[in-house]
């Protein structure tokens, strides 16, 4: 009978630790499915952040080519404004000096009368 119980508690023993080297095996099983579901994911995240950088990109090229053309808009006016500034300049010059040239024609035909009473 003792031999009987020891053989028991043996084969309890052995029974306990396979059931418990099972469990273990199972638990790692499910660790490795578990990474790599999550490698898996982060794959695919990170194809998504790929592509949506690879669209960004492209939006920022397509906004920096149009920055760039309104920056060369923006010169040519510039540009103009000066021109026409400048113009006006001119312009209003000429009207002040034909002024100044009307008072000067007047004030000659003024003396001219004041020279002919005093040779009067």
């Amino acid at each position: 009978m003792i031999d009987q119980t020891a053989h028991l508690k043996k084969h309890s023993l052995n029974h306990s630790c396979t059931h418990s080297k099972i469990k273990n095996e199972v638990t790692t099983a499910e660790q490795l499915n578990s990474v790599i579901d999550k490698a898996e994911r982060l794959i695919a995240i990170c194809n998504a952040l790929q592509e949506e950088n690879d669209l960004l990109k492209l939006e920022n090229q397509s906004l920096m080519v149009a920055f760039n053309a309104s920056k060369e808009k923006s010169k040519e006016l510039d540009e103009k404004l000066r021109v026409l500034k400048l113009a006006k300049s001119f312009s209003e010059t000429n009207e002040k000096t034909l002024d100044i040239k009307q008072k000067i024609n007047e004030f000659v035909r003024e003396i001219d009368k004041c020279i002919v009473l005093l040779k009067k």
